[in-house]
């Protein structure tokens, strides 16, 4: 049995009703043609309330808002905050690839920050959170960029979470790709499977991707942006050595490697500084840990505000896993974590 079938037949055990309680009405909609989970506190507000859409993490292809963790964070995080929170489930790989799950994010996000309906939530409008974890956390990376950038929409976000975010494809043999290429959890053999099923079925990307040999030479002044060499705390870098990654080599090439939308990792500067209060958690045991601090370091780079929380002993995915028989009390450090800093800066 595959990582992929594994985890979904798991994961068909893990999806939550829509069940309210004493404290929350729990509701299954749509935000236009998007389906979204609604949590509302029902103790009545004298004031409006902060929001926070969330955006689920699966390698683009597995998962749902509505899996047990994730249901069982929402209801804390409204519990705690009095907040609006929104669980989006986008269209997934391979059956809806690039990029249509970005597109059905920011569509349920727009969707969201219509003067109309957070009236119609009673949520104040300049406290809003966008927050994903693993591949969830790009999606909500890049949906921030594009949001911050339009000029059509009044209300912007005020916060970012990224939870052990992806947030690139053009170098797969970072230190930590390299550190960690077995796991735990989240091996990179099967990271460049999953995640090349959004781009394309055609299995000779994630061969490229193995041995880094998948982007095009045109993409050559991208790589400032992820180099390690430059943008690593030195003592990440330690013990390993940088070379170029081989140009050119894949035939066809996928214009959606040089894309921000699948990369958020390289936008420019000029993006960047556009971004909003910025939380970032990295877990040590985790091949994507390179993606977040190098984030961490570009953002900080340019003048955005950014809390960065890295777990010595975490490990990918551990959100995930707090529904029996998983019960991981480093899901519950990282909800704590995330929560806390919620309170203190929404």
């Amino acid at each position: 049995m595959k990582y992929e079938e594994l985890f979904l037949m798991l994961l068909s055990l893990d999806y939550t009703k829509p069940v309210s309680d004493e404290n929350v009405t729990v509701t299954d909609t749509a935000f236009g043609d998007i389906p979204v989970r609604l949590y509302l506190p029902k103790r009545k507000s004298e004031r409006q309330r902060p929001a926070v859409i969330f955006l689920h993490g699966g390698a683009f292809v597995l998962g749902s808002c509505k899996q047990t963790p994730y249901d069982s964070l929402s209801r804390r995080t409204v519990n705690k905050l009095d907040a609006v929170v929104v669980g989006v489930d986008f269209r997934l790989a391979p059956q809806y690839q690039f990029p249509v799950l970005l597109e059905d994010a920011v569509s349920a996000v727009k969707f969201f920050l219509q003067d109309n309906v957070v009236e119609k939530y009673g949520v104040d409008p300049t406290r809003i959170c966008l927050t994903g974890d693993s591949s969830g956390g790009m999606l909500a990376a890049k949906a921030t960029q594009l949001i911050q950038s339009d000029p059509e929409f009044r209300i912007k976000i005020k916060a970012q979470a990224l939870i052990y975010p992806f947030l690139q494809m053009l170098d797969i043999s970072m230190p930590s790709h390299q550190d960690y290429e077995q796991g735990p959890i989240l091996s990179r053999d099967v990271a460049v499977r999953l995640g090349s099923l959004y781009v394309t079925k055609d299995k000779a990307l994630p061969q490229a991707i193995r041995i880094n040999q998948h982007m095009p030479e045109e993409s050559r002044h991208l790589f400032k942006y992820v180099n390690w060499s430059t943008l690593l705390p030195e003592k990440f870098r330690k013990n390993h050595v940088y070379t170029e990654p081989i140009l050119g080599r894949l035939n066809p090439s996928y214009p959606a490697l040089m894309d921000s939308r699948l990369s958020p990792l390289i936008d420019e500067d000029s993006q960047l500084r556009k971004l909003p209060l910025t939380y970032i958690v990295t877990c040590e045991h985790d091949i994507l840990r390179d993606d977040g601090l190098i984030y961490v370091t570009r953002l900080q780079n340019v003048g955005v505000q950014v809390t960065h929380v890295h777990l010595e002993n975490g490990f990918h995915g551990a959100l995930s896993l707090m529904a029996l028989p998983f019960y991981l009390d480093l899901g519950i450090k990282i909800q704590d974590k995330y929560i806390s800093w919620l309170e203190e800066n929404l």
